[in-house]
């Protein structure tokens, strides 16, 4: 089978879009389908591309085994709603125009939001290429963008709804990454539920192994024998980072207590900012580090961080980087409800507490570093297990191969279309 898989983020940019497209496309071609990506030359997200991408309109890369076709974008920092839109319609363009030109007729496509553009990319390339087309839904744009009032309800807002909408009512199969976004695409838009598939985030548990936090790491940024806290990956507005300042706050007066944040994001500056103005010591801000060493940042701490914003569309959302805390044996803080926090409790390996709380942030951090060692070893080994059993990022990709099988093989019999000649594309 043929996959085209487009994106507009792929590695060495880190994060969840990149991680799930590159470990998924992976394990499919590991499993003999021949896959593409069509993909933008890397940016995300501090808005810088390589100088030797600076002026390229297209390449093509081999990513262990997988085919990539990198295309052009007008490359911005993740801030500023108008910048983002130009460089997401630059995306849209290019691979468009690249993908009709370099990547021959797959037999299924699949196109992951955010952002809807790549979407409608995807979907012009299928029809232009008389292929199914997969819409996968990482979140629910533009209601998204309202949640965490990036943008106020606007045309704007109301042309990103009918976008969604034909891309819901015109995909031949829709995929998101929980059964919460399942409800919601089918409540709001009324899609019905058996064109929408949940195959949720997970992570290579290859690649995410546990090993000893006393590392180069550890030693390099003299954590010594300190209690700490990570955040790892995008500092953005639908995190609400500012509340684990506040809780750092409250915590300045226990110096083996710190809080590190590892990444980049349109919220960095201003929590920079919050921690100067609040005169936190015990705050450390690291730049986004590469997709290699993530793991090692992992290791290095003794419980990680995840927090959302408070808002009901949220309550929907698995973060994948619960799935990779858990993988490395680091209790979970979960600042997260919904599907979240079952998710964690289920698991034994989080202190699950209320969103935007930074009094219970504090007490929860106290209470977890008061544990003794074999405790949060148990905890960790519980995760473990946890994600082996059921968020096992080789048991999702098989799952997924089979769905994208079946809807190749529903499309051909409706349209009477041949199959694919046995090149590549």
């Amino acid at each position: 089978m043929k996959i085209l898989y487009v994106s507009q983020y792929f590695p060495p940019e880190i994060g969840a879009p990149a991680a799930r497209v590159s470990e998924l496309s992976q394990e499919w071609q590991r499993d003999g389908e021949d896959v593409t990506v069509l993909t933008a030359f890397a940016h995300h997200p501090v808005g810088i591309k390589a100088l030797g991408d600076r002026w390229r309109l297209t390449r093509r890369e081999l990513a262990r085994g997988v085919r990539l076709v990198r295309t052009y974008v007008w490359a911005t920092p993740n801030a500023g709603v108008a910048r983002r839109m130009i460089s997401y319609a630059s995306f849209m363009i290019s691979a468009v125009v690249i993908g009709f030109w370099r990547v021959g007729r797959p037999d299924v496509v699949i196109a992951t939001s955010p952002q809807l553009l790549c979407g409608c990319a995807g979907y012009i390339l299928a029809r232009a290429k008389r292929a199914p087309f997969v819409f996968e839904v990482r979140d629910l744009w533009p209601e998204s963008i309202l949640a965490v009032e990036a943008m106020r309800a606007n045309p704007l807002i109301r042309v990103l709804r009918r976008v969604a909408r034909f891309l819901y009512e015109h995909s031949d199969q829709i995929v998101t990454v929980g059964d919460g976004y399942r409800r919601e695409i089918h409540n709001r838009y009324g899609v019905p539920l058996e064109r929408i598939v949940s195959i949720p985030n997970g992570v290579d548990t290859e690649v995410f192994v546990p090993s000893a936090s006393d590392n180069a790491v550890r030693r390099e940024y003299g954590w010594d024998d300190r209690f700490v806290v990570m955040y790892v990956g995008t500092l953005g507005m639908a995190h609400g980072l500012s509340v684990a300042l506040e809780a750092a706050a409250r915590l300045r007066h226990d110096p083996r207590i710190l809080f590190v944040f590892v990444g980049e994001g349109a919220e960095k500056k201003a929590l920079q900012r919050q921690a100067t103005q609040l005169k936190l010591d015990n705050v450390q801000f690291l730049e986004q580090q590469p997709k290699q060493r993530i793991p090692l940042f992992y290791a290095a701490c003794d419980a990680g961080l995840v927090t959302l914003r408070d808002t009901p569309l949220f309550q929907s959302v698995l973060p994948s980087k619960i799935f990779e805390f858990l993988a490395m044996e680091r209790p979970i803080l979960l600042a997260v409800g919904g599907q979240a926090e079952e998710l964690v409790v289920a698991s034994g390996a989080g202190v699950s507490l209320p969103p935007g709380d930074p009094r219970a942030l504090a007490s929860a951090v106290i209470e977890l570093k008061s544990r003794e060692a074999a405790d949060l070893e148990a905890m960790g080994r519980a995760g473990r297990r946890f994600v082996l059993a059921r968020f096992h990022r080789k048991e999702q990709a098989k799952t997924y191969r089979q769905l994208l099988a079946t809807v190749t093989q529903r499309y051909r019999k409706a349209r009477n279309v041949d199959p694919m000649p046995a090149e590549g594309i």
